[in-house]
């Protein structure tokens, strides 16, 4: 499974509006940006409580991107 498919597959099953997201891969040579907008309601969310979510999903991201020999960058865009 891809890091994109990984990050999609979670943001989806944590919003109510799965059809909503949408991702971006912006592709370095040993860097890659995720840019990751959901809709309108569901950006706490994705957020979460004092910010516990995007930090599990950065920290998730970064663990599976070292794996592969790369490092992760997740942007949360409104």
């Amino acid at each position: 499974m891809s890091l994109k498919e990984l990050l999609e597959n979670i943001t989806k099953a944590i919003v109510d509006n799965p059809d909503q997201v949408q991702l971006k891969e912006i592709a370095g040579e040993r860097t890659v940006l995720f840019e990751l907008r959901v809709g309108q309601g569901d950006l706490g969310k994705i957020i979460g409580k004092e910010g516990r979510t995007a930090k599990a999903l950065r920290q998730l991201l970064a663990a599976a991107a070292m794996k592969q020999g790369k490092r992760a960058q997740l942007e949360i865009l409104e």
